[in-house]
């Protein structure tokens, strides 16, 4: 069994709160099926991809080490990933979105290491290792698309989510879990679709995090580029899925070119999608995100930014003017007449940075209860704390351990011992500390002596609110909670256990055997007629072996390979939602066929 965690340097530089969702691959968890599966989308999916897919699709493959006949490793593709400057970890099913897009930033794919189960071979709403590894690795190999995905990924990590956000989150990985089980009741898949369904047709104004998974939904995960009339593939939901990998090359499916719009427009996880959006080319995927990066709270700040914070419940910044950035649980703002900002408020444990580092003496230690502080010019001065030098602070009375008293033009009064100031490296106070200190707005006391010293924040306004720490080692990684739903391992059972070994055996023989005749042999020829026999009496449902005997032994012509043939064409008729998978094997096999022939 495989425990360790291969790495490269940039898995090194990742943030403990970030590592905390790697998991080791455990290659020995997949199965002679799940190989199979992998290697039946695989197949089909490089020969029609071929076809309909970006250029880069293709040279991806060779330069990411995907190969065709068996599942990835992670030491693997952390190997060759390492030459075109990335990296890939496992984890646990769906991360937190702004997690998922923070690894991204450090140019880390993200790669689910369980695979779909055979009866959602053509789409499964879980990520997996053919989605993820399949998918995303292989155009990362385009460096215009490898930039738009780090970039993506840097801008999107600092999206404000909502408590709406967490809980579709949970409902969706719950769902994604429970439709890869075995065993699992349909009444209970139904609850859980339910559920999903319930929380995206819920009426709330849509988060950050929400536009900007709805951009990464039409561009990563479903996007096209090229033109309307002639689009290829490039997003890794498409890429991965053979059944819509197709569907979307049909007229049915709109196709729109590529915009801003696109943030606004929602999807469906569960169902096909009828719409799917065109860009010109990999740039113009950055003119997009940096407008709609524009419209954010990192860049814009101000009241909508920390109000968004407050709403989040999540962990959040918020920078001001000066530089300082105070990190923490938002729960209150105090605004003028103008809608600015005039006081703020953090609960629990809170962290003052600046520059991303935290600064000295003002981690979470010191800040334990939060941390509130008015903001603003003072009342009848034009002169910004801020820019206040040395005489300026003694003009206005401003003495170290000297008592002090001073009004904002907000009408916030600060009344204390002046103890000391901080100043940023451009010279500007972003610190005032006091003590035996009382701040008061309106008759109601903010701050009082007892307690403790009070640190006021400096600064004219908000310029910036994102999600996360300014530092991010500021805070334990217990604020980052793992889900508590797991993905589900389920022992198997005798008969799936003999299936599986059917499958190994054959696999066994294709390793064997270049070119792939393995009944031209007689011993081996009996040996692939006994599991065949053995798999139509045991396990008669079964369409994917049968394919794969069939593939050993087409070119043979004989009784036995006719014999498997019309199994399979019994199985299409007894079968009919597999059918068309039986027929694309088939195709496959007579192409294969022909070119050994040659």
């Amino acid at each position: 069994m495989e425990e360790r965690i291969e790495t490269n340097e940039l898995l090194d530089r990742l943030p403990p709160h970030l590592k905390q969702y790697i998991k080791p691959q455990d290659y020995d968890q997949y199965t002679p099926i799940n190989q199979a599966v992998w290697r039946y989308v695989m197949r089909k999916n490089v020969d029609y991809l071929s076809q309909v897919a970006h250029e880069s699709y293709l040279d991806g493959l060779k330069k990411t080490g995907i190969s065709i006949d068996a599942i990835p490793s992670m030491y693997g593709m952390n190997r060759i990933l390492k030459e075109i400057g990335w990296a890939a970890v496992a984890v646990d099913g769906f991360i937190p979105p702004n997690a998922f897009m923070e690894f991204q930033a450090y140019k880390v794919l993200v790669i689910a290491s369980d695979i779909r189960q055979l009866e959602n071979i053509e789409y499964t709403p879980a990520p997996d290792i053919i989605h993820e590894g399949a998918g995303h690795a292989p155009i990362i190999a385009s460096p215009d698309y490898a930039e738009y995905l780090r970039r993506f990924g840097e801008i999107g990590a600092k999206a404000i989510s909502s408590a709406h956000d967490m809980e579709l989150y949970e409902a969706v990985r719950e769902l994604s879990i429970l439709k890869e089980a075995e065993g699992i009741s349909e009444i209970i898949i139904q609850n859980a679709e339910n559920r999903v369904d319930e929380l995206q047709h819920k009426k709330t104004a849509p988060s950050e995090i929400a536009l900007i998974r709805n951009l990464h939904w039409w561009t990563v995960e479903y996007g096209l580029v090229g033109t309307v009339e002639d689009p290829k593939i490039y997003g890794a939901g498409l890429l991965s899925s053979i059944g819509e990998s197709t569907w979307c090359m049909k007229e049915e499916v709109q196709k729109i070119p590529y915009s801003i719009d696109a943030a606004y427009q929602e999807f469906d996880i569960t169902k096909p999608q009828p719409q799917l959006y065109v860009t010109p080319d990999f740039a113009y995927l950055q003119e997009v995100l940096e407008e709609f990066a524009n419209t954010m709270a990192v860049r814009k700040g101000g009241w909508r930014g920390l109000k968004k914070l407050i709403n989040s419940k999540q962990l959040g910044t918020i920078e001001l003017s000066t530089g300082l950035q105070v990190s923490g649980h938002f729960s209150r703002m105090i605004q003028n007449e103008d809608n600015e900002v005039v006081y703020f408020e953090t609960e629990g444990e809170t962290a003052l940075a600046y520059r991303e580092k935290e600064v000295i003496g003002h981690g979470i230690s010191r800040h334990t209860n939060g941390f509130r502080s008015p903001l603003g010019k003072l009342k009848k001065i034009n002169l910004a704390i801020e820019n206040m030098g040395p005489r300026d602070l003694q003009a206005y009375n401003f003495y170290d351990g000297k008592p002090i008293s001073f009004e904002f033009e907000s009408g916030i009064t600060v009344e204390g011992l002046n103890v000391t100031g901080m100043r940023n490296l451009r010279g500007e106070l972003m610190l005032i500390q006091f003590t035996d200190c009382t701040v008061t707005y309106k008759g109601e006391v903010l701050f009082s002596p007892e307690m403790g010293d009070f640190d006021m924040a400096v600064g004219k306004e908000i310029v910036s609110a994102f999600a996360g720490a300014a530092d991010y080692l500021s805070f334990s990684i217990s604020l980052h909670k793992l889900s508590e739903t797991k993905t589900n391992r389920t022992n198997l059972s005798k008969k799936e256990k003999e299936l599986n070994d059917l499958y190994k055996q054959i696999r066994e023989f294709r390793r064997e055997s270049n070119p792939p005749l393995p009944a031209a042999s007689p011993p081996k020829g009996e040996k692939i007629s006994l599991i065949f026999e053995k798999l139509r009496e045991n396990h008669p449902n079964d369409w994917l072996l049968p394919l794969e005997i069939f593939e050993l032994t087409a070119t043979n012509n004989d009784a036995f390979s006719e014999k498997v043939l019309k199994h399979l064409l019994a199985l299409k008729k007894e079968r009919p939602k597999v059918a068309h998978l039986i027929d694309d094997g088939l195709l496959l096999i007579e192409k294969n066929s022909k070119q050994l022939s040659k």
